[in-house]
């Protein structure tokens, strides 16, 4: 009976779009974290790109939490909910870390190895934008969630 009650509910949609738009962010923040690794007299304006991102993903990484607490009925389970936004959100807090680093020992060169670190952060980035919008139809398209996951792990 429960099972029917709830698929009448509506269920909130508004957590796929905070997903999306919190991996827009830090695809962002890859490709200027990426941009900062060539180095050179740009650093410590990327540098501050790379900290205002990570406040604008704190931000949308909030509204998650206060969806949370406002919703009857979440499109899934409310602990993957929160899971997946806390991992979503550290990404870019090592991004952050990272830059601070940078910015407190004052780098502006970097090794080919860091540079390829850089690349595929952008990439890792990229395969989140493209993969979560496939978590509002779950069932449909587990097999392209799993192949991406696949990816992931292979880079």
């Amino acid at each position: 009976m429960l099972g029917w009650f709830q698929a009448l509910m509506p269920k909130e949609e508004k957590f796929f779009d905070l997903f999306e738009r919190h991996a827009a962010i830090t695809l962002a923040a890859a490709q200027v974290l990426r941009v900062l690794l060539d180095g050179g007299d740009k650093v410590a304006s990327q540098c501050e790109a790379v900290f205002q991102l990570e406040e604008d993903a704190d931000v949308v990484a909030r509204e998650v939490a206060q969806a949370l607490r406002q919703t009857f009925i979440t499109p899934f389970d409310r602990g993957d909910i929160q899971s997946l936004i806390d991992d979503m959100d550290d990404a870019i807090d090592q991004m952050r870390q990272t830059v601070k680093a940078i910015r407190l020992f004052d780098v502006v060169a970097f090794e080919p190895g860091m540079v390829k670190i850089g690349d595929l952060v952008v990439e890792s980035a990229r395969v989140a934008v493209e993969t979560l919008p496939l978590l509002r139809s779950i069932n449909a398209n587990a097999a392209r969630i799993h192949a991406a996951n696949e990816k992931t792990a292979q880079l």
